[in-house]
Parts: C-alpha cells; sequence; structure tokens
C-alpha cells in the first residue's frame, strides 16, 4: 500500500501539502509542487488522503489502495492525463477499480484522485509502505522493554543535622560567600 501519512489536501487551495508542524493557531503546511511553507488556520477544513475513501457496491475502498493498484498498473509511472475527456477517464478508472459505484462516484472525483496521483508520482512523494510480520514487531519491543529496564544506582546522600538546625549535605564543600 501507497503511505499518504501527513499528506492533505485544503480545499479552496490547489496540490497537496504535507504536514510540518503544529502551530497555536493551526498546522504549519508544505507545498509538495512548490515547497513553500504557510500557515493553515484551524477554521480551515483539511482532508487528510488516508482518511478518504470511494463508494464501491461492496464496503467502501480507501484511497491508499486505489493509489496503490494505478501504481502497480502504471509500474510506477504517471497515470493518464486527468484532463483527458471523460470517457478516457471513466474507463481507465474502470481498469483500475472496476466494482467502484457509478451512482455516487462522479467523473470529478476520479479525475481529483488522478490529479493527486499524479502529483504524487511527479514529486516522488509515491512510498510503499513498509510492512513488517508481527513476530518481527514484538520481538523489537522486547528487546526494547528489557533494555530500558536497567536498573539504576540511586544516589545516596547522607544528611548530617547540625547544632543549628540547619541541614548539611554530607560530602559537599561550600565554596564562595553567598
Amino acid at each position: 500500500m501507497i503511505d499518504l501519512t501527513g499528506i492533505i489536501s485544503i480545499s479552496g487551495q490547489p496540490g497537496l501539502f504535507k504536514i510540518i508542524a503544529q502551530s497555536k493557531n493551526g498546522i504549519i503546511v508544505e507545498g509538495l509542487a512548490d515547497k513553500k511553507r504557510a500557515n493553515i488556520h484551524a477554521t480551515t477544513k483539511v482532508s487528510t488522503l488516508s482518511d478518504i475513501s470511494m463508494f464501491t457496491t461492496g464496503d467502501d475502498k480507501p484511497i491508499e489502495a486505489i493509489m496503490t493498484s494505478i501504481y502497480e498498473k502504471e509500474k510506477g509511472g504517471a497515470a493518464v492525463d486527468n484532463k483527458a475527456d471523460d470517457k478516457a477517464i471513466e474507463t481507465y478508472f474502470a481498469e483500475i477499480l472496476p466494482e467502484y459505484d457509478k451512482e455516487r462516484v462522479y467523473v470529478s472525483n476520479m479525475r481529483k484522485l488522478i490529479m493527486w496521483y499524479n502529483n504524487l508520482q511527479t514529486t516522488g512523494s509515491l512510498k510503499l509502505k513498509e510492512e513488517k510480520a508481527e513476530g518481527e514487531e514484538k520481538t523489537k519491543v522486547a528487546k526494547t522493554t528489557s533494555e530500558t529496564k536497567v536498573p539504576k544506582k540511586a544516589a545516596t546522600t547522607t544528611k548530617v543535622k547540625t547544632s543549628t538546625g540547619v541541614k548539611k549535605t554530607a560530602g559537599v564543600r561550600k565554596t564562595g560567600t553567598a
């Protein structure tokens, strides 16, 4: 599957953005195409690509899976031009996702998905998720927990009460004037 974590679409602004940091009033993003940073307020409508899915005749299919099928079909290359005619877009999309719901998925949705894929492909942001076996993760977790549970030596300081009632730490010399 293609890794789309941290990549967002902002309503009213063209292109895709990568989340850089969180600011006081929103988030700081960087455009994938132009690498310009901007502060996006918390009231702006933002959609993460990893949360978007498309309607199918069965369960909804996440965009990550659809982009993975485009990636495999094109062998990592660019998809069809998103400005092609409607019939070409529909036939291309039917090859990628044959079970899409023809009543609820519009050509504009297909165009936007193909445009996003081409943007990610041209900027080099198409990365496959690294899938690890569960056994490898468990052994890594066990190693890190055993390494962090090393007992530390407790700091032993003995405190001696002086004649004036002021506590004084044994072994520490006071230098200078206060």
